[in-house]
C-alpha cells in the first residue's frame, strides 16, 4: 500500500474506516473468538468458490487485515490478487502480514470505498467479499460495483455472517450474537464496536432476501450455502 494509493480525502464508510482502524491491532483475535475458529474454514470454502484458475486476477473487497486475500494468493500460486479497504489501520496490518507471506509480488492492497471502486470495467476473474457487506451503506451499489468489476461469466462470492432464524441452534445463536459478542467487545476490544457488530449481525436481510438483491444488482444463478448451520452463509452469483 504506497501513498499513491491512499486518498486522503476517502470517504468514512462501510461501517467507518475510523472505527476499523481502532480495532486493527486486535481484529484477527476478536474474529477467531467470535468465530469459535469457524472462518478458517469458511474462507477456504469461498476461495473454492471463487474458482480462480492460473493467470487470473482476483479481487477482495473489505479485505481487512487481508486474510483472504492472502489465502487466495497461497491456494493459488499463479493468480493475482487485490485487496480493497476503507481503513489505512486494518490495511496496515495486513501489509506486514503480505511481507511476511513473501507475496508482495502478486497481492496489492488498495484504499478505498465498495460503493465506488477505483477499477476497470470487467477486471477481475472473481471479486470477494467476507463479512463486510453488511458494512456498506447501499449494498445494492456495492454488488453492482463488484459486478461491474468482475467480467461476464466471472463470480461474485460473499461470505456473511447471519443469525439462524429456527433450527435447534437457533435461541444459542442469538444469545451468542446478543450477549456474547458485546460481552467479548467490553473485554478485549472497544464496546461500542462490537455493539455494531452485533446490530449489524442481527439487523442483516435473511439469506434469501439477500439472494434476491444479489439477483436485482448483475448477478444470476446465485446460490446459497449455509455455513456451521446458519451462523453464516457463502452466495455465489454469476455475472450478468
Amino acid at each position: 500500500m504506497n501513498a499513491s494509493q491512499v486518498d486522503g480525502d476517502l470517504p468514512v464508510r462501510m461501517g467507518g474506516g475510523e472505527m476499523f482502524d481502532r480495532i486493527a491491532k486486535r481484529y484477527d483475535r476478536m474474529n477467531t473468538l467470535l468465530s469459535f475458529g469457524l472462518h478458517h474454514l469458511w474462507r477456504g470454502r469461498l476461495i473454492r468458490a471463487m474458482a480462480l484458475s492460473s493467470g487470473d486476477e482476483a479481487l477482495d473487497v473489505a479485505c481487512g487485515t487481508a486474510d483472504v486475500a492472502i489465502a487466495a494468493a497461497t491456494t493459488h500460486p499463479k493468480v493475482q490478487v487485490t485487496g480493497l479497504d476503507p481503513s489505512v489501520g486494518m490495511l496496515g496490518v495486513g501489509e506486514e502480514k503480505v511481507a511476511a507471506a513473501a507475496l508482495t509480488e502478486r497481492l496489492t492492497l488498495t484504499v478505498g470505498d465498495a460503493q465506488c471502486m477505483p477499477f476497470d470495467d470487467d477486471r477481475f476473474a472473481a471479486t470477494a467479499i467476507s463479512f463486510g457487506i453488511r458494512n456498506v451503506p447501499d449494498r445494492a451499489l456495492g454488488l453492482r460495483e463488484m459486478a461491474r468489476v468482475t467480467r461476464p461469466g466471472g463470480r461474485v462470492c460473499v461470505l456473511e455472517l447471519g443469525v439462524p432464524r429456527s433450527g435447534l441452534l437457533a435461541p444459542l445463536a442469538r444469545l451468542h450474537v446478543r450477549f456474547i459478542v458485546p460481552l467479548l467487545g467490553r473485554l478485549f476490544a472497544g464496546k461500542d464496536e462490537y455493539r455494531y457488530l452485533q446490530e449489524s449481525v442481527e439487523g442483516f436481510p435473511s439469506p434469501d432476501e439477500f439472494a434476491a438483491l444479489m439477483a436485482e444488482n448483475g448477478l444470476r444463478d446465485v446460490t446459497i450455502q449455509p455455513q456451521s448451520f446458519g451462523a453464516a452463509h457463502l452466495y455465489t452469483g454469476i455475472v450478468v
